[in-house]
């Protein structure tokens, strides 16, 4: 039997948010109730915890990440799911109509929504599912044998999955990712399971590299002690990476990255830039003479989802190393300081775990 209150974690406005008791959602229409068993916090959900949302009315409950179980289906639900089933939830609601839909490029949908902005999202133990995510969202079984927490790795895995697919990462690719984060790290294990023979990865943070030395890369380059562009061209040979991958959200690294690309090179611009540093002032020159390719990709198709869940289940990306720190609702705070404070990689919240501790 649900609960008819439950706990989840409330933004009254950007900054002030904790723990409360709300009201169980209602089972929508067509759609879903899920028990959630793990949510995780991406950079999303802690710039609108820092700063609110345009796209979010506060006071709200965010969460992008979601794995649950149902626990009851909605009246007309014609869904494939039934009670009992283990999902693995990512926000994207794609419209369906836009012409990008229509084509079957949901990862260009123009009329997208996202459960966690226009729907409550998953820090909270039970979340809806409308009728329009059931249909077009993006949602999977979760695979026999994959914990549930480490499948909320699936969202920002399947972002990657779309960026180096739109790049062509590759077997023999030099891919040098800037960032260290849990992003950067996905970005690095994701090229070496496409066939590339070198990864670099840099970052002004000598904690996130630390961090990020399990994962093996052949080359990891602190740039706040040595000039980045320089140690890309001693470590290439002179030549340059062949694949540039902009994992963090600083201005800098999209002017760095035409700068160490190799001519006839790939820059994907994975990192989204805040509004008003958005415009870095590229020297496109490098672009122009280097003939290099210069892509931006956002968002993700259901295909990607897919296919992140199977690398996951299948241990090719080993997301339980990615999930550094694991924590019950009740100690969110200390979920979100060691996320912030660059002590974790990736940090999942569950409702079944009594006490916090380290993955």
């Amino acid at each position: 039997m649900v609960a008819p209150r439950m706990k989840a974690i409330l933004i009254r406005a950007p900054g002030e948010y904790g723990l409360v008791e709300l009201e169980t959602p209602a089972c929508p229409a067509g759609g879903l109730l899920l028990q959630v068993l793990a949510c995780g916090l991406c950079g999303g959900d802690l710039r609108t915890l820092r700063h609110g949302h345009h796209r979010v009315t506060l006071p709200f409950v965010v969460g992008q990440e979601i794995s649950g179980v149902v626990v009851e289906t909605g009246a007309q639900y014609s869904g494939p799911w039934q009670r009992g089933e283990l999902l693995s939830v990512a926000p994207l609601v794609y419209c369906g109509v836009c012409e990008f839909c229509v084509e079957g490029r949901f990862e260009l949908c123009s009329g997208y929504r996202e459960i966690a902005q226009v729907w409550p999202g998953g820090f909270a133990e039970y979340v809806a599912i409308p009728a329009e995510a059931v249909h077009r969202g993006t949602i999977r079984r979760i695979p026999a044998g994959l914990d549930p927490v480490v499948a909320t790795v699936a969202e920002p895995l399947s972002s990657c999955i779309h960026a180096q697919e739109t790049g062509s990462v590759g077997l023999g690719d030099t891919v040098a990712v800037l960032g260290a984060g849990p992003v950067g790290c996905l970005h690095l294990l994701l090229a070496r399971a496409r066939g590339a023979t070198t990864v670099i990865i840099a970052d002004v943070s000598a904690e996130r590299l630390q961090l990020c030395t399990q994962f093996h890369p052949d080359h990891m380059i602190n740039i706040a002690q040595v000039d980045l562009v320089e140690e890309v061209r001693r470590i290439t040979g002179g030549r340059g990476a062949d694949v540039v991958i902009t994992a963090n959200p600083a201005p800098e690294s999209q002017v760095q990255a035409l700068e160490i690309a190799r001519k006839g090179g790939r820059v994907l611009l994975f990192g989204g830039l805040p509004a008003d540093r958005c415009r870095p002032g590229l020297n496109t020159n490098l672009i122009h003479y280097n003939a290099l390719h210069v892509m931006g990709t956002t968002i993700f198709a259901p295909r990607h989802h897919g296919r992140a869940l199977q690398l996951l289940a299948s241990g090719r990306i080993p997301g339980d190393k990615l999930v550094t720190h694991r924590f019950p609702l009740s100690a969110f705070a200390d979920g979100v300081k060691e996320a912030t404070e660059g002590r974790a990689l990736k940090v999942v919240f569950t409702n079944h775990v009594e006490r916090s501790c380290r993955a």
